[in-house]
């Protein structure tokens, strides 16, 4: 594994932090250590790190919050670290933006081998499809994790930007609710297929100039949904 792949390790306990931190130097990664929710987002805003492995129980500002607050400026992965294995705790992390969930006690070669299969999940992504993506008035920043439509900055939740980013990669494609359940879910968790009617009639009420009439989101009735493939110029027929 390149050196230059970073690992920004969030866990308030230090033999944890320093355990996880040597399995992973073993495999090539650098490593960077946060041993609270602040120092964990500061970090992460001023450097890029290829990963962020956090434990949710932390001082200053809990796992949850961290994982908000990232999303706010980067698409980093994330894998969520914690003793907490109810049901409810990892469909929440999942839901505000982690990408996996690993419960204490665990096998530092099983995290090691998660954190290379979510590297080579994203990195595959990234080799692939434009950090930047644009359609008429609407932009999306993957490095940035921003949206602007007519310059305008528009605020969404992390399930709203990756449902647009799946979406926008994908002008002109059908996407099935199902679909689109399983970009926002990828590990299978029980929603109802209607969460994703919700979602995109929130995007639409953000990112489109007349949600009644949409240019960019468009419905195909029975089937599902499509991002306009050509570059829109007025509403939908």
């Amino acid at each position: 594994m390149p050196s230059k792949d970073r690992v920004l390790i969030v866990e308030d306990d230090s033999k944890t932090a320093s355990l996880i931190s040597l399995y992973l130097q073993r495999e090539g990664f650098e490593t960077s250590l946060a041993g609270d929710g602040m120092q964990a987002v500061m970090l992460a805003r001023r450097h890029n790190h290829a990963l962020v492995v956090l434990d949710l129980m932390l001082p200053q500002l809990d796992g949850y919050e961290v994982c908000r607050k990232i999303r706010e400026f980067s698409d980093v992965p994330i894998l969520m670290l914690t003793a907490r294995g109810e049901e409810f705790d990892r469909v929440l992390g999942l839901t505000i933006g982690a990408d996996d969930y690993v419960v204490k006690p665990f096998s530092p070669r099983e995290l090691v081998a998660r954190i290379k299969a979510i590297l080579r999940r994203t990195g595959a992504a990234a080799g692939k499809r434009p950090d930047r993506l644009s359609a008429g008035g609407l932009v999306l920043d993957g490095q940035k994790h921003t949206v602007t439509a007519d310059g305008r900055p528009i605020d969404l939740t992390p399930s709203e930007f990756k449902l647009l980013r799946v979406l926008m990669q994908n002008p002109g494609r059908l996407f099935a609710r199902e679909q689109l359940l399983e970009a926002l879910y990828p590990r299978g968790e029980e929603v109802i297929d209607r969460v994703i009617d919700v979602h995109i009639g929130k995007l639409r009420q953000k990112i489109e100039k007349d949600p009644a009439a949409p240019r960019y989101i468009l419905t195909v009735r029975g089937f599902g949904y499509r991002f306009a493939q050509d570059e829109p110029e007025g509403p939908p027929r």
